[in-house]
């Protein structure tokens, strides 16, 4: 095997997983890795050139690890909060046989303006007890990671990983499994048959918003399978989910169990499930369409239709994507549209089998009772310099129905509900500038109007 094909094993091994962008912690030098690969470009090999670097003579494993040092001044209004971050870790990847991997763990320290401090990605930040002066509460450090292992076999492949999957043609407002929820701990089997691809997947839930609760002593497991057709210009795809809360059963990663009708075996408190189908049709001069719908329960299908009381439960979004290249420029344009009627990812009781991680969705990202259109224009100059204009008119209820752990007060099959009851319109600007070179990065955002925030960030890895 030459040195391309090392290159070329990695690209395949890594690039589904790496490719996912982190508007959080764990950055990479790539401000937008995810939205190019959307752009239909096809992802750059990982450079084996690393401060350290082996590979076996007959090229059987190779290891490369990559120091990472990075600042960032981030927060806003929306936050509470204003940090000063610095963080330092180590980027492995590597592969030996039929072994492929990488891991991306770093140390974060930071100074906080507010008291207690606030944690900007959603996951536990623990607070030292350092005080200045003024006896205020300003240093905390925590630690974050992401990874994966993947084994390929002739008949699959076989991962575990600690990532977010997203599933589904959609840039924002994917509906089943979404980028941006908090990342959790997962297994992945996936497999293809020609057009067909099956994947497979369970996590590992955490019930609590602090993940050092007593509320995550109680489980909360999550199956999903994905069924994907890819004719070429034409994909369609079908997503089941199941969630069982103080319940396990292995047997739903099977990739052949229908899980929406396998959940009929079990105590109806203790799991909740949702299906969706979607597509995506790329069409002729750049242009793309797409869209998804998932139906978290319904009475009977009239009541769908009728859409009056809370068991009529389903999300639907809609998209419409561009690509092009000028010159030395890539350009494009993604506008999505989504509406999640309340009580969507929800369950009977509190704390159980919401389709949540972390007191946050899996799913579309403004949750339950939310309606939201984005429109992101971008371009990208020579692999290097990057400008996005984003824009959002959000729209999330009040009433009931409207937070992940919401129940209703009524008798369950008659209470009516309210899509977006109290809600107003809120609308934002991002513009965001970054450049990325080999062994550095630097990116500057901000959001105005509807949202307060904002990051400025510089990154080093050799």
């Amino acid at each position: 095997m030459n040195f391309r094909k090392i290159i070329l094993l990695l690209a395949f091994g890594l690039a589904e997983v790496l490719a996912t962008d982190r508007p959080y912690t764990l950055r990479t030098l790539d401000y937008s890795p995810f939205l190019y690969r959307y752009h239909g470009e096809t992802d750059a090999a990982p450079s084996p050139k690393s401060l350290f670097f082996w590979h076996a003579t007959d090229s059987s494993a190779m290891l490369a690890i990559s120091p990472i040092l990075a600042f960032d001044i981030r927060g806003g209004g929306d936050l509470g909060d204003t940090i000063q971050g610095y963080e330092g870790g180590l980027f492995l990847r590597g592969y030996k046989d039929s072994i492929d991997f990488w891991l991306d763990a770093r140390m974060f320290t930071e100074r906080h303006s507010a008291v207690p401090p606030k944690s900007w990605d959603r996951e536990f930040l623990e607070n030292q007890g350092d005080k200045d002066i003024e006896g205020e509460l300003k240093y905390s450090s925590y630690s974050r990671y992401r990874g994966n292992l993947n084994i390929k076999m002739g008949f699959g492949n076989l991962g575990f990983a600690r990532d977010v999957p997203h599933w589904g043609p959609g840039y924002f407002h994917n509906l089943s499994l979404n980028r941006h929820a908090v990342p959790f701990n997962q297994m992945i089997f996936s497999t293809e048959i020609g057009p067909l691809k099956v994947i497979s997947l369970y996590g590992d839930l955490l019930i609590g918003t602090n993940s050092m609760s007593t509320d995550n002593l109680e489980s909360r497991n999550l199956y999903a399978h994905r069924y994907e057709l890819n004719f070429g210009n034409t994909q369609i795809g079908i997503n089941e989910i199941t969630v069982l809360y103080d319940l396990n059963k292995p047997w739903l990663f099977v990739p052949i169990v229908p899980l929406f009708i396998e959940k009929g075996n079990y105590t109806e408190e203790n799991n909740n499930g949702a299906l969706s189908i979607d597509f995506n049709q790329r069409l002729p001069f750049g242009f793309r369409i797409y869209s998804e719908f998932l139906l978290d329960d319904m009475e009977s299908p009239t009541s769908l239709i009728r859409n009056d009381n809370i068991e009529a439960k389903w999300a639907w979004m809609a998209g419409l994507g561009y690509a092009g290249i000028f010159g030395d420029f890539k350009v494009g344009s993604i506008a999505e549209y989504a509406r999640v009627e309340p009580y969507v990812y929800s369950h009977f009781k509190p704390n159980t089998a919401q389709i949540a991680h972390l007191g946050y969705p899996i799913g579309a990202p403004n949750g339950p009772n939310s309606q939201t259109i984005n429109w992101l224009l971008y371009a990208k100059r020579k692999d290097a310099f990057q400008i996005h204009i984003g824009q959002e008119w959000a729209w999330k209820g009040t009433d009931y129905g409207s937070a992940i752990n919401d129940t209703t007060p009524f008798v369950h099959y008659k209470a009516e509900k309210y899509f977006l009851k109290g809600a107003k319109m809120e609308y934002s600007l991002t513009p965001a500038i970054a450049y990325s070179a080999k062994h550095y990065a630097m990116s500057v955002e901000y959001s105005l109007f509807g949202k307060s925030a904002f990051c400025s960030r510089i990154m080093l890895l050799w």
